[in-house]
């Protein structure tokens, strides 16, 4: 219960907190400009600097400002970077042309970890509601409690029937709260990196990949991560691997 009410705090707090982004975003209103019609004029490497530049001070985006930096990297030849964006970008706007986009990327350049199932693609389309039916799904339980609480003061007695949907009702939405976690993943950033078979240099060395390459972290050690490799256990040093969000 009390983990519920944590998830259901951090929930209140982002929600107040997106309030605020777009007076935020004013500030940079110019900077969106500029580098737009850098982009336009094909000067690519002065707006993407801008667009990160954007990116790492705000921490918001646009769909659109993901995709011309998706656009940027991959004329650069720069698959870790385009692969990112557009990872960022399917996150926020879900669509079966980025998957497949990144499938043919994918495919080009032999990287692997991009294949995508009907579940990951319907959890992620259904994210486009999810904060909607969570605020429902909490309203529901606070007036339930509410109600509660007033019947209880007039001396009312609640069935057992009643308690036990009422709890099942409080683990569903703890349910729903995880229910979209798609696990953590990361794209290797760098060539010749080794893969090893524990998280030390005197590990079993397992394979030597190159950049573009995606893969799940299943945890992490010190200065290593902990992945799925060819669907078995091994470890990757953290300044090699990027992180998705």
């Amino acid at each position: 219960m009390q983990n519920l009410c944590s998830k259901i705090s951090v929930f209140s707090v982002v929600f107040l907190l997106s309030l605020l982004k777009p007076a935020y975003s004013q500030v940079h209103k110019f900077e969106y400009a500029k580098a737009d019609s850098l982009f336009a004029q094909q000067h690519y490497t002065e707006a993407f600097t801008l667009y990160e530049h954007i990116l790492e001070e705000q921490q918001h985006y646009s769909p659109q400002m993901l995709l011309k930096m998706a656009y940027i990297k991959e004329g650069m030849r720069d698959y870790t970077g385009a692969m990112y964006y557009l990872h960022l970008f399917y996150t926020k706007q879900p669509s079966r042309s980025v998957l497949k986009k990144m499938e043919e990327l994918a495919q080009a350049h032999r990287l692997t970890g991009y294949e995508y199932n009907d579940l990951q693609f319907f959890k992620t389309q259904f994210s486009k509601y999810y904060t909607r039916i969570l605020e429902l799904l909490l309203l529901g339980a606070v007036v339930t409690v509410t109600v509660m609480v007033v019947s209880w003061r007039k001396g009312h007695v609640f069935t057992g029937t009643f308690k036990t949907g009422f709890i099942l009702y409080l683990l569903f939405i703890l349910y729903y709260i995880n229910f979209l976690n798609l696990g953590r993943g990361g794209i290797i950033k760098n060539n010749q990196v080794a893969i090893m078979s524990a998280p030390s240099a005197g590990g079993n060395w397992l394979a030597t990949v190159s950049q573009g390459h995606k893969v799940p972290i299943t945890g992490e050690y010190d200065i290593w991560y902990e992945i799925k490799w060819k669907g078995e256990t091994a470890y990757i040093r953290k300044n090699n691997l990027l992180q998705l969000p």
